[in-house]
């Protein structure tokens, strides 16, 4: 049977299954992967050096988020294609989204080369902090063209149907990174640089595993010389649909950089190097959800286009549930094992396992429901309505988190910080639960209209 056709026809339990489970252990190993990285850097750089990565990170959810634009809008495009049984429009996609995933960037680079020290600056790195964030990002900036590819164009492997593919690609890259990183940093001493070349390294042997597969004839979908012409109807309708987690990973940009400031008047840099190991750990917890995500979401966009929306509303009830059984059980550890996760990272800096380990309990304490609101707002991205996608994954860091980062802190200082993001997940995911509810029962209207 064709792989795309399985999406229509096989059991929604199985097949999520099918294409989670690739995705999770993907996510999990890239997930690992920074946490080992940072774990390198705080025994052989200090505290110091996970600072200026923290520093910088803004700037890498920036490169990220481009690859997102691209990368999940043209995803959730192909899926939608090949359920319309319209194989050719698909590769138009495909082959204008390799285009735009080089020219973007391209013009990262060259924009974050420039302005490298003014956006540090501006994103919360202090005297102390800037020389080894620069030393990280300028590496990380000149290797993006590999993560843009990389990841951009693993999403289009899942939206052809080879989960299994798309999961050895995380892999492979994670992997690399994990066995590079001891030998930058320790064996040639390269320290913090040595782990942004490391990182680069890795990406560049994911991109090369991912351009294989597609030239190398493996592919459902074929790469024609003719599709690099942009069709700037495709592009505006790629950009459409990738604006919500583009936007949501440019909104966690601002954020990371307002909390980094904050943190820093508040706690100074020991408590951004906490945030940043808090921040790792939390991402380890959540990149399941993200597998689960990205294994619905050509389910999801298949039947969506066939009409076939019982299986719609069957494959997001169960990711719903299988992401909230993984967000419960991270939240026990978070909360039992605080103060050891922390160690990990610098077992001789005591005031960072001090404040690390209360940020984390109280940060994290709204784990639970995460996982509803991260898998709901995919819900609306996988079907291709674009503007509550975007408005959904928004609300938490635009409407709710922000304004909690900038007005607590002046009643609770620190402690006003940790306590912002538990307050922005409780009413994110009120929000959501309000318009899964509307969407849910205009889909069984919808179903009944295709049954008479």
């Amino acid at each position: 049977m064709d792989r795309s056709r399985l999406l229509g026809e096989e059991k929604i339990g199985k097949l999520l299954l099918k294409f989670s489970i690739p995705a999770i252990i993907g996510m999990i190993v890239n997930a690992l992967y920074n946490i080992i990285d940072r774990i390198f850097i705080g025994q052989g750089v200090g505290s110091d050096g996970i600072t200026g990565i923290t520093v910088g990170f803004p700037i890498m959810l920036i490169i990220m988020a481009f690859g997102m634009l691209v990368g999940i809008g043209a995803t959730a495009l192909i899926s939608i294609r090949l359920g319309e049984n319209k194989k050719e429009e698909a590769e138009k996609i495909l082959g204008n989204s390799i285009v735009l995933l080089v020219l973007i960037a391209i013009i990262i680079t060259t924009f974050g080369l420039i302005f490298l020290d003014p956006l540090l600056t501006l994103f919360g790195a202090s005297e102390e902090a800037l020389p080894l964030a620069r030393d990280y990002l300028r590496i990380i900036l000149i290797g993006s063209i590999f993560q843009c590819i990389g990841f951009g164009m693993n999403g289009f492997i899942r939206g052809e149907g080879n989960p299994m593919i798309a999961m050895l690609t995380m892999v492979i890259g994670a992997v690399a990174n994990i066995i590079l990183d001891p030998i930058f940093i320790f064996v040639l001493d390269m320290g913090i640089a040595g782990a942004a070349l490391a990182t680069i390294t890795a990406q560049a042997i994911s991109s090369i595993w991912v351009l294989y597969y597609f030239f190398g004839g493996k592919s459902l979908l074929n790469i024609h010389k003719k599709n690099f012409r942009l069709d700037w109807s495709v592009v505006l309708r790629i950009f459409a649909i990738g604006s919500a987690p583009f936007s949501m990973q440019l909104a966690a940009s601002g954020v990371t950089a307002i909390f980094n400031i904050q943190l820093g008047n508040f706690g100074g840099d020991t408590a951004i190097a906490a945030f940043g190991i808090i921040n790792s750990i939390a991402m380890l917890i959540l990149m399941p959800i993200f597998g689960i995500n990205q294994g619905s979401q050509p389910i999801i966009g298949y039947n969506y286009g066939a009409k076939q929306y019982d299986r719609v509303k069957k494959t997001l009830l169960l990711a719903i549930l299988a992401a909230t059984g993984i967000v419960l059980i991270g939240f026990v550890i978070v909360e039992l094992f605080s103060t050891g996760l922390i160690s990990m990272f610098n077992s001789k800096d005591a005031e960072l396992i001090r404040i690390g380990s209360q940020g984390m309990r109280i940060f994290l304490i709204m784990l639970p429901i995460i996982g509803f609101q991260i898998v709901s707002s995919n819900y609306f991205q996988a079907v291709g309505k674009a503007a509550r996608a975007m408005f959904l994954s928004l609300s938490r860091q635009v409407l709710f988190l922000i304004p909690a980062i900038l007005i607590l802190p002046r009643f609770f200082e620190l402690q006003g910080l940790w306590m912002a993001g538990p307050l922005a997940d409780l009413l994110s995911s009120v929000l959501t639960g309000a318009f899964l509810i509307y969407e849910l029962r205009h889909l069984d209207s919808k179903h009944q209209e295709v049954l008479s």
